[in-house]
């Protein structure tokens, strides 16, 4: 669901280069130069309003993390969230932009871990190319990834889940995790959870996990 303009939006993200852009275009290979060490590079496609990518910057200070959305105004909300953490994040950077220009963003095996949560199911057959989880944004995620690099992802959709499951597989990759209600599981422990998550959990619905990872080249 697209969100309304916020007019103030750009002008936000125009004055806080340090922390968000909104063309990433040329970045790959420069990455390291946004953070204060390097560090590995986690990122997530579809941050929302930053929630999780805020969450696991300040949970895990020993990776780099970077918030991907398409729409300026959701990513407008994220950047005002950062700048409203009572100590700068260092490790963490946000781009207002499309995933599926990653490749235009990160050189080929620069990411080393990729998170895609509660992404838009497109639940009509006709739309499936459009899913986050369709082959042909494997084929884009493996390229951006290191080696064996893996993907986390979460959603409330049993339908999406399923499709996932079942293309991740049809690609050959190995999955290390598997959960069917991941708030009822020992793997809760530490999880983030996005703004989604806390709507969907909270009316009882169960939350679906994967992780997994591509095999090496």
């Amino acid at each position: 669901m697209r969100v309304r303009n916020k007019p103030w939006a750009l002008p936000m993200i125009e004055k806080n280069p340090q922390l968000i852009t909104a063309d990433a275009t040329n970045f790959g290979g420069h990455w390291d130069e946004k953070f204060a060490k390097k560090q590995p590079i986690h990122i997530e496609v579809g941050m929302g309003k930053g929630q999780f990518i805020i969450g696991m910057a300040k949970a895990h200070p020993d990776i780099n993390y970077i918030g991907i959305d398409v729409q300026v105004s959701v990513a407008a909300v994220a950047l005002r969230a950062a700048l409203e953490e009572e100590q700068q994040l260092t490790n963490l950077f946000l781009v207002a932009g499309d995933g599926e220009d990653l490749t235009e963003y990160f050189n080929d095996g620069e990411i080393d871990q990729l998170y895609l949560n509660f992404s838009d199911p497109w639940p009509k057959t006709r739309h499936e190319k459009r899913r986050l989880t369709y082959k042909t944004f494997l084929d884009t995620y493996k390229r951006i990834l290191r080696p064996e690099g893996r993907i986390e992802f979460k959603t409330d959709n049993r339908g999406l889940f399923e499709f996932s499951l079942t293309s991740l597989n049809n690609y050959g990759m190995i999955f290390e995790g598997v959960w069917l209600n991941l708030h009822d599981s020992d793997e809760n422990e530490g999880n983030v959870e996005t703004e989604y998550e806390q709507k969907f959990s909270a009316k009882g619905q169960p939350i679906y996990k994967l992780s997994a990872r591509f095999q090496k080249k």
